[in-house]
């Protein structure tokens, strides 16, 4: 939700609250009403996003406010949800956390060839809005801020900076990295047998690329990194990992899978049913 300050709701909803979001922007040239809007929505976004994923069993909504609008420079506060479920502290730790992870992630388009391998297209939308004003700006400027506070004492404890320069750098990146992901393509191999070369008892989510890798000689002699694409073909796996004696190693899978490739090399294999599990023969 993005609003214009009411003093009365935005004391109402900061009430208990000891960490917040800031966001600022600092601009030479009016900003496009789309980019002005999409740099907040993108934060929030991306706030569910995290929360979503490290704090499932709370509340992931936030309000933003616009505390302040000066000639050139809007000032707004994104506002966590008070959840009673979490100590004071535990609240300045969250955005704290989540303005650091955020700022990585993003960060990494900063930089010329910088890729955040793991993002989908649909954080990428967020990263592009989050960065478009500042680019489109002659000599912008623009912070996101973990606050907390300790009584009437304002504490900044993590912030992503970027500007003009830095966010023109990162629109290039984010839209090359589009292009790539949508560049790749996947085929089909029925009933293949895969090998597993290197192995991980610990769950991975499904559509994840995880750090286990193995070897399907009918279509590469090279290792690759797998994906499970059905969480019962992961099931099947992972249980004669954990539940059986026998040695991963020493196992052979027949599998259905598509083969993932980036500018026409193979990448990963994408696991999307077992249909059985044999015994390698032993030299």
């Amino acid at each position: 939700m993005l609003g214009r300050v009411d003093s009365s709701f935005y004391a109402e909803s900061m009430a208990g609250v000891t960490g917040h979001i800031e966001i600022f922007i600092d601009v030479e040239d009016p900003i496009e009403l789309g980019d002005f809007v999409t740099a907040f929505t993108s934060l929030a976004n991306q706030y569910r996003r995290y929360m979503k994923q490290a704090h499932p069993d709370l509340k992931d909504d936030a309000l933003i406010f616009l505390r302040e609008i000066q000639p050139g420079s809007i000032i707004a506060d994104l506002i966590p949800s008070a959840v009673s479920l979490i100590t004071t502290m535990d609240q300045a730790l969250i955005v704290e956390n989540f303005v650091r992870l955020y700022g990585n992630r993003l960060g990494q388009y900063f930089k010329l060839g910088g890729r955040q391998e793991d993002a989908s297209k649909t954080e990428l939308k967020d990263f592009m809005g989050q960065v478009a004003a500042i680019a489109r700006s002659k000599n912008g400027r623009g912070q996101i801020r973990a606050v907390s506070y300790e009584g009437k004492k304002r504490k900044v404890r993590a912030t992503i900076e970027f500007n003009t320069q830095t966010a023109t750098q990162a629109t290039k990146e984010i839209e090359d990295h589009r292009v790539e992901l949508d560049a790749i393509s996947s085929a089909d191999y029925e009933r293949v047998l895969m090998i597993f070369k290197r192995s991980d008892i610990g769950n991975t989510a499904v559509g994840v690329r995880s750090g286990e890798r193995t070897i399907i000689e009918e279509i590469s002699e090279d290792d690759l990194a797998i994906i499970y694409g059905s969480e019962l073909a992961e099931e099947r796996i992972k249980d004669q990992m954990r539940n059986t004696e026998e040695n991963i190693y020493h196992k052979g899978f027949v599998v259905d899978v598509n083969v993932t490739t980036k500018g026409g090399r193979s990448v990963a294999y994408n696991i999307t049913h077992v249909h059985q599990i044999i015994d390698l023969p032993q030299d």
